[in-house]
């Protein structure tokens, strides 16, 4: 008999169950019940406006975009991407694609316009929702893509692209029954609406175009599930995410997702500002930040400067990088002393928590592995990826590569079956990143196996800057590496070997600007030149060499910024 025999066992009928969980344990069943048992109480707060709609208003709210979003047509499979600021316009696309039984996809409004339009050929939505700061950025994209959406809907009050309608006129007049239960694809398999694609986000990935992560309704539900054990969070709290929303952290912990599923209460904050988020956290009463070490950082700082009353907070959480003893000791004393430190990917959440107890002396580890989790450090072979059970010795010192086996994960890319295969294996997502682990069960990372580089909370890959650089006509090679840095985790560096007369720096800060298929935020900060770039045998590029040289060549003021 197997083990699967056991659903036969007569007597035990296992359908029932079945039903009621493939069919309605569903992220949007969730907040549905909010709607009605804390209907009173206060969902979403923009102070910057002085709005607030409770759970009942924001229901009604939901229920009319929903219905407005399948009255133009949209059924399961079809794609609403929206490009925003953190907003209540954000929280209510989250929602409301849940709600009418499509997918929505967050993209980060700080990218170019062509990786924008790299990703509108590679999803290509119906919907495109943008705020109105980015109207020459989507205009650009949109010339640049294949695929044209069916709507354009603008949000904000700067002019938007001919056609555009506003964001009040995509919701319906009423809310009807939407009859969400029975939406799928024609011609693809009606999958129960527990494993449907709900949310798909993109992530940087070779050579540096994002890939776009599928997440289906038990991921959105298991993510709030952790969020809730982990904090804990309950419905008397109220958060602030001060990183972007469309980062799996920023809308998955303390974000949106955990909060509208416990029945909590979002403040939300267009751009980061220290003094303001101290400044809401004494008026708000707010009991947790979420938000990246810069953050923690600038946050101590103006507290220092001038002391709010910080007493409600029952914890910050951090992710995105490991956090020193110095700096955990100087945010426990100035801002509070349940500090949280989160790590993981787009892919799969965060799979390793480090917690207040845990401090000081954990500090600079990324933690032990999360409830649900199962975490492995892997010895790095040069042609094949090793066994999630060929862990390196647990002591600390030896590096190897990341492992983590999560509910929480999203296993497929759209579009990428290379990529897919060659980062998930068995269940087990293999995430790039080297560490080292210690018989605790501690994980510190030491760094990423691909050379990513991680600037302000913002992933970097190299190859994708390089190939830039390599277009400038001075230029005859390159090499991209991240610097460590106290306040953006690290800033990026450019060693160019030049052809012919070397550029400026000015003159590639310009280069690097114009370019469509590069963020402004990737572009390099400082700039060195070198006669060769060191090479393996087999041709690749030695970053970590490099980044060595950076090392040094910053210490001795040899770096030069544009």
């Amino acid at each position: 008999m197997t083990d699967h025999d056991s659903a036969a066992t007569p007597g035990y009928d296992p359908s029932a169950f079945r039903e009621v969980f493939e069919n309605h344990f569903t992220y949007e069943a969730g907040f549905r019940r909010n709607v009605d048992r804390f209907a009173g109480r206060t969902a979403l707060t923009d102070p910057d406006n002085g709005r607030s709609w409770t759970y009942a208003e924001l229901g009604v709210q939901v229920d009319r975009l929903a219905a407005g979003l399948r009255a133009r047509g949209l059924r399961g499979g079809d794609v609403v991407l929206y490009q925003l600021f953190n907003s209540p316009e954000f929280a209510l696309c989250y929602l409301a694609t849940q709600r009418a039984g499509v997918i929505g996809s967050p993209v980060n409004f700080r990218l170019a316009a062509g990786e924008v339009g790299y990703i509108l050929d590679d999803s290509r939505p119906k919907i495109y929702v943008y705020d109105t700061e980015l109207t020459e950025v989507v205009r650009q994209a949109l010339e640049l893509a294949e695929h044209q959406p069916d709507m354009l809907v603008a949000v904000g009050g700067g002019e938007p692209l001919a056609g555009a309608i506003a964001f009040a006129d995509l919701a319906a007049d009423s809310e009807p029954g939407l009859g969400v239960g029975a939406l799928h694809v024609p011609g693809q398999p009606p999958y129960p609406p527990t494993y449907r694609e709900t949310t798909r986000l993109y992530t940087s990935g070779t050579p540096g175009m994002p890939k776009g992560v599928a997440l289906n309704s038990l991921v959105e539900v298991l993510s709030a599930h952790d969020v809730i054990m982990h904090f804990p969070l309950g419905p008397t709290d109220k958060t602030l995410n001060m990183t972007p929303w469309f980062h799996r952290g920023g809308l998955y912990s303390g974000g949106p997702n955990p909060l509208f599923y416990v029945g909590a209460s979002a403040v939300v904050l267009r751009q980061f500002d220290p003094g303001r988020v101290l400044d809401l956290v004494q008026q708000e009463g707010l009991t947790f930040l979420i938000g990246a070490p810069t953050n923690l950082a600038r946050l101590a700082d103006a507290q220092e400067a001038q002391a709010r009353d910080l007493s409600t907070l029952r914890g910050i959480v951090t992710m995105g990088a490991p956090l020193e003893r110095d700096a955990a000791l100087r945010y426990q004393r100035l801002l509070t002393p349940r500090i949280f430190n989160g790590y993981g990917t787009t892919e799969a959440f965060w799979n390793t928590f480090l917690r207040p107890e845990d401090l000081p002396d954990g500090a600079g580890s990324a933690g032990r592995s999360c409830t649900d989790d199962d975490v492995a450090v892997v010895h790095v072979y040069p042609d094949r990826i090793a066994d999630p059970d060929d862990v390196v010795a647990r002591d600390g010192v030896e590096v190897g590569e990341v492992a983590v086996r999560s509910v929480k994960s999203g296993y497929a890319y759209l579009n990428q079956p290379d990529e897919q295969q060659a980062k998930f294996r068995d269940g087990w997502l293999y995430a790039g990143d080297l560490a080292s682990w210690d018989a605790e069960g501690l994980v510190t990372i030491i760094g990423r196996k691909d050379d990513m580089i991680t600037s302000g909370g913002e992933n970097v890959h190299p190859v994708q800057v390089e190939e830039v650089l390599n277009r400038h006509p001075q230029v005859a090679d390159s090499v991209v590496v991240g610097l460590p840095d106290p306040e953006w985790g690290e800033l990026v560096v450019a060693y160019l070997v030049a052809h012919g007369e070397a550029p400026s720096t000015g003159d590639l800060e310009k280069h690097c600007l114009a370019d469509p298929m590069l963020a402004n935020y990737k572009r390099p900060r400082l700039y060195g030149f070198v006669d060769e770039v060191p090479l393996t045998a087999t041709g690749k590029k030695i970053h970590y060499q490099m980044r060595d040289l950076a090392i040094a060549d910053q210490a001795a003021g040899l770096l030069v910024r544009p």
